[in-house]
């Protein structure tokens, strides 16, 4: 339904507008998604300014522009000028859609490693009912038990705004979603309701985007800082924190909603005690304060007792019923690419998983390590394009953890992964005795590691996880770990 583009500028801050009658029927921030009828965003960004294309948007049918320049327009063209585009947008769009996080419950999730098997642990418990629910984030955007691709972590202010609003129609009423450092600093969740934050941990990312660590929390804290305000659902607001995580005191400070904090070491509203990690995946007793009660979860590590604890704070928070916890949490078998067991008869291990940071890293290899009775085997590479700080560092703790590490190229980008592999190198190198290899071709590095691994050994192949492509300069490539694996054992190893 076409609206106004007044309606369309509700709560916007503008400094300057004209033609507010103009009917208006969709809108875009990509001059070349423009329809007639729609209105054009232009978005100063990192690598272009969506200013030089407003004549290319006007050519399409534009009826309207949202600018941060001051621009002359022609008659019948309507126009705002703003301070901010990336916040206009996200607005204009929960305009557009009628604000459909209003009608969800909303929960957001946060950190730096684990917000995608958390998330998908919290849909698992919330969704222990029975009731359709709803996922965005890294691996798939879910819409009930419909699966949608994923451009990136958390989508574009527009286009979230368009599958939340597919989430009302398909009437799915409970929506788990990734948020990342990015999306709050760009302002992507701008517009959204949350009713829950959920905190995982922070270490070491994305540098590369963020001045320093200091800037990267406080991106992250904008979750929580939101928290309660401008509410419209009358529903309890909260936020779920890691205890054992040095930022709680400072979400505890910024955010004016009660905060459940859930952890093993430190003293917590929610805790696990009695741990007991396998090959197989981890049991442990959680204690809050109604009593106690014993969970399994086929997920192995300590990093994932973490994770289910978050959402086991969040389900007893929603008043799931135990038993329904306990059930969820039991038949979750895992989530794409974190920790994902390839398994073609070999008399060894193999685990792919996503971590490309340093914490994540060391958590993934000390998990391998505390299972393995053989020896540790790692493959990993750091993408292009991104953090440099972090490589000598994860360089360093595969040195430290694993018995040979092969380091490979991972997503270069527009970087040499020569130099990427020497970085990772210079970290390596400073552990006495470290063992290890360089071959840039990632699927030669897997092979190496394949053949090389014996009978109770354990190969991690890090960095990629789900990912299906490999992007080389410009260029995306098919790639993916798990089936590069498989073939390699299936014909010549296990033959």
């Amino acid at each position: 339904m076409p609206i106004t583009f007044q309606d369309l500028l509700q709560g916007v801050e503008v400094l300057t507008t004209s033609g507010l009658e103009q009917k208006v029927t969709g809108l875009h921030y990509d001059s070349r998604q423009i329809k007639p009828g729609y209105v054009f965003v232009c978005i100063q960004g990192y690598r272009t300014d969506g200013h030089l294309f407003i004549q290319d948007a006007l050519s399409r049918g534009a009826v309207g522009l949202v600018t941060e320049k001051q621009i002359d327009t022609a008659p019948g063209i309507a126009f705002a000028r703003v301070n901010s585009s990336r916040l206009a947008l996200a607005q204009l769009a929960a305009n557009f859609y009628d604000h459909p996080s209003r009608e969800l419950n909303l929960f957001g999730v946060t950190g730096t490693n684990g917000k995608t098997t958390t998330t998908h642990l919290i849909e698992a418990v919330l969704g222990g009912g029975g009731e359709p629910t709803g996922i965005i984030g890294t691996i798939w955007n879910k819409v009930g038990e419909k699966k949608l691709p994923v451009v990136r972590t958390t989508p574009e202010s527009l286009d979230l705004q368009a599958i939340l609003a597919k989430m009302n129609a398909s009437l799915v009423k409970t929506v788990t979603m990734e948020v990342s450092s990015h999306a709050l600093f760009l302002q992507r969740v701008a517009a959204c309701e949350f009713d829950v934050g959920v905190f995982t941990n922070i270490s070491q990312d994305h540098l590369d985007f963020h001045e320093d660590l200091d800037e990267y929390l406080a991106a992250k804290m904008l979750l929580f800082e939101g928290l309660g305000k401008k509410r419209t659902k009358k529903r309890p607001c909260y936020a779920v924190v890691n205890m054992d995580d040095k930022a709680v005191h400072q979400i505890r400070k910024c955010t004016c909603v009660p905060v459940i904090t859930y952890g093993i070491h430190e003293q917590a509203d929610v805790k696990a005690h009695q741990i007991q990690l396998t090959p197989e995946g981890s049991s442990f007793t959680v204690a809050h304060s109604k009593g106690e009660f014993p969970v399994c979860v086929s997920l192995p590590g300590e990093f994932n007792v973490y994770n289910s604890l978050a959402a086991i704070s969040v389900g007893l928070q929603e008043g799931v019923p135990v038993p329904v916890i306990q059930d969820a949490l039991q038949k979750m078998k895992g989530v794409p690419g974190r920790f994902e067991p390839v398994d073609e008869g070999q008399d060894f291990a193999v685990v792919i998983d996503y971590a490309h940071t340093p914490d994540g890293l060391e958590n993934v290899l000390k998990t391998a390590r505390g299972i393995t009775r053989g020896r540790l085997i790692t493959v990993f590479g750091c993408g292009g394009d991104r953090d440099m700080g972090k490589r000598p560092v994860m360089g360093r703790i595969s040195g430290e953890i694993s018995d040979y590490t092969v380091i490979t190229s991972d997503n270069p980008r527009t970087e040499d992964p020569q130099k990427i592999e020497e970085q990772i190198e210079d970290g390596i190198r400073k552990i006495k005795n470290a063992c290890y290899t360089i071959i840039t071709d990632r699927h030669q590095a897997i092979r190496h590691a394949l053949l090389y691994a014996k009978e109770g050994d354990f190969v991690v192949i890090a960095g990629k996880g789900h990912e299906t492509h490999q992007i080389i300069g410009d260029e995306i490539f098919p790639f993916d770990d798990r089936q590069v694996a498989r073939e390699i054992l299936a014909k010549e190893i296990n033959i």
